[in-house]
């Protein structure tokens, strides 16, 4: 068995990794580099990879940075199958196609800029035509279940407890004298106890473990007073008149910040606010999470047991057109915007931030991880500064974070998930983080009792 690492290797997007074994070639995961824009579309649209060579691709989630270049796979000749979990498989289409959609919309403005300078245009990575035929070789599995791949290749898909439908993946190969190996990646863990879904699971072993390192340097605050620091923080707008802008994923923060609002509802605590959802990707999704109920925890099934949605909050309106968005950034407030997207790279809240970023009476509040080089990052950093959709702010907006929000597990979460999977692994490989947060997965997995770990790079090749 051989591994390729090109992508979330020393860095958190662009989640890729080719496993080579008994004649088959598979990919794990196959999504988008986002960052430094110049930068991330080049490394998209030289994809490392020949298509046509590739006989699957299994999805660990259906994140963009997971997902994302799938379309453009499909568009250099991919025939294989796509496989991943039911819920993984509805919310790649809505993710897919609202990728293809912004790509062009913002192609049509950079090239209407290099056509006025006399430039070549750009080609999109992808189309919608594209994202029909990636999505017609996606074959849904079912978890634990396990699924044949010939020439004694095959997989199965653990739950990950990360978003919807996400699942770490398990591949065995074996040899001709009946040896099998055992190849396990994490692919994106969810922190324990985090509202609506299941915890992680912890299957064991393996000979070789690929382990996300998101935030292997710290340890997340308690999940108990996220309740009590939104109703801070719309109690503190509501007596200044004020905006709370909460830039959130589409696919997995949103319904966790709706989670947590329909609670102070329950408990009677949450204050008469406008709620605004500004993401049609966002209403999509939460579609979604209301149909795989098969994903809840038992909290969130003992919650629609009693008859109550968890996810439905009142006074809150999901803002569809342009044109309504718009509006919001003319009225005054109190109100509360969650909008898409999380690292504040493209969508509606852009347009929400220039509106509120120079008032130090607004509140903008980071509930996830925020990349290097995105305008997340330079908000969370609070530079004084910030360039917005090519003009520059001043940053004067109070700017506060909830990182007990985040889907992925910290280092206590990790570690209790490598605990329980490692058994006799003999490698190790650190990836989906930063260069400190690999350097940092790498000292905790020799601490807890393997020394062979590697922090791979990009086009690095092993043998297991």
């Amino acid at each position: 068995m051989q591994l390729t690492f090109f992508g979330a290797a020393q860095t958190t997007t662009g989640s890729m990794h080719l496993v080579e074994a008994n004649g088959k070639r598979i990919l794990l995961d196959c999504g988008l580099f986002q960052g430094h824009r110049k930068e991330a579309f080049e490394r998209n649209r030289n994809m490392p990879v020949e298509a046509e060579t590739i006989d699957a691709v299994i999805l660990s989630h259906a994140h963009v940075d997971h997902s994302g270049n799938l379309p453009q796979l499909a568009r250099r000749g991919f025939r294989g199958k796509v496989y991943c979990t039911p819920a993984t498989r509805d919310l790649a289409e809505i993710m897919l196609r609202d990728s293809a959609f912004l790509q062009m919309r913002d192609l049509e403005i950079v090239n209407r800029k290099r056509a006025e300078q006399g430039k070549n245009l750009f080609e999109p990575l992808y189309a919608e035509r594209d994202v029909d035929e990636i999505l017609s070789h996606f074959e849904p599995e079912l978890l634990k279940r396990q699924v044949d791949l010939g020439n004694g290749v095959s997989f199965v898909l653990h739950n990950a407890g990360h978003i919807l439908g996400s699942a770490s993946i398990q591949i065995d190969a074996k040899d001709a004298t009946g040896h099998t190996k055992r190849l396990l990646f994490s692919g994106d863990l969810g922190q324990t106890s985090q509202p609506i879904l299941r915890d992680f699971d912890m299957p064991d072993g393996a000979d070789a473990i690929l382990i996300e390192s998101t935030y292997a340097d710290r340890e997340h605050p308690s999940a108990d007073d996220v309740t009590g620091r939104l109703k801070g923080f719309i109690d503190d707008i509501l007596q200044l008149r004020s905006k709370l802008i909460i830039p959130a994923f589409s696919v997995g923060r949103t319904q966790q910040i709706l989670f947590y609002l329909n609670r102070l509802e329950e408990q009677g605590r949450l204050p008469a606010v406008p709620i605004y959802v500004d993401s049609p990707l966002s209403l999509k999704a939460t579609k979604v999470y209301e149909k795989h109920r098969e994903c809840y925890d038992d909290e969130a099934s003992d919650i629609l047991r009693s008859g109550i949605d968890p996810m439905k909050v009142p006074r809150l309106k999901f803002v569809q057109t342009p044109d309504e968005s718009m509006e919001l950034d003319r009225k005054e407030g109190p109100m509360v915007i969650i909008a898409a997207s999380g690292m504040c790279e493209g969508g509606r809240v852009l347009h929400h931030l220039q509106n509120v970023v120079e008032n130090s009476e607004n509140i903008i509040l980071i509930v996830g991880f925020q990349a290097e080089g995105t305008l997340g990052r330079c908000i969370v950093e609070r530079n004084p500064k910030v360039k917005i959709l090519g003009d520059e702010f001043k940053l004067r907006a109070r700017v506060h974070t909830i990182n007990a929000l985040s889907a992925h597990a910290d280092r206590r979460d990790l570690m209790r998930w490598f605990d329980g999977v490692k058994g006799n692994a003999k490698h190790v490989f650190a990836v989906h983080g930063e260069p400190e947060k690999v350097d940092a997965m790498c000292e905790l997995v020799r601490v807890h009792g393997c020394p062979n770990v590697l922090d791979p790079v990009s086009e690095q090749k092993v043998k297991i």
